[in-house]
């Protein structure tokens, strides 16, 4: 323990957090893809908004939490990534369940989409009407992709769903990404540092040497 150490530690500053900024990014990219492509009186509609919104939630009450409790830091980090894991699954359904292609980890869109940087929905969603016109991300070039990867992004309406699920997915995986390293670096500081259990009894033993020394000095 530092000299300095003190029992309620510096805690919040979520909205600094990347996880926090991108599964943001997620939540405001599903409640518009959801009231444009899923029923609005469906329960499909409310759980994907639901579960976008308490995957942004539960890292910021980690967060804040975690000035008195570790654990609960640690509980509520892996409640987020649980909700934006089932929010995964919803992408995916749709897209299977209307025939459209999930594009494969090395599918060059998706590295495309995170090259770009979006900060906002209307960033990625121009982002998708770019990739909509411009298949293959070279205009007036053949990309050299496969005929399926083509087809699937020809000039049709029917592009816009997949290019708008597919890009919630690439964002969801790096939403979930840094989620799972947040997740590992909050184990591995409860199992080193403990929880608020223990700050307190570093805290007060601290006090009492000092009061001790002090004493003696006196």
């Amino acid at each position: 323990m530092t000299a300095d150490e003190q029992l309620i530690p510096q805690h919040g500053g979520y909205r600094k957090l990347r996880s926090f900024q991108v599964a943001q990014l997620v939540y405001d990219l599903t409640v518009r893809f959801c009231d444009r492509y899923i029923d609005r009186r469906s329960r499909t509609h409310d759980q994907m908004v639901q579960a976008a919104r308490s995957g942004v939630q539960n890292i910021a009450e980690g967060s804040q939490a975690s000035g008195t409790s570790k654990k609960m830091e640690l509980k509520l980090t892996n409640v987020a990534r649980a909700s934006l894991e089932e929010l995964r699954l919803d992408y995916e359904d749709f897209l299977r369940q209307r025939g459209l292609p999930l594009w494969e980890r090395s599918d060059p869109r998706r590295q495309r989409l995170i090259d770009r940087r979006c900060a906002t929905a209307d960033a990625v969603a121009l982002w998708v009407k770019d990739e909509h016109q411009n298949p293959g991300g070279l205009r007036g070039q053949n990309s050299g992709r496969s005929g399926q990867h083509d087809l699937s992004t020809s000039s049709t309406p029917s592009t816009f769903p997949e290019i708008a699920a597919n890009a919630a997915l690439t964002l969801l995986a790096v939403a979930c990404s840094l989620l799972d390293r947040q997740l590992a670096a909050q184990a591995q500081a409860f199992e080193t540092e403990g929880g608020f259990t223990e700050r307190l009894y570093r805290v007060r033993s601290q006090k009492r040497s000092n009061k001790s020394t002090k004493s003696t000095k006196d």
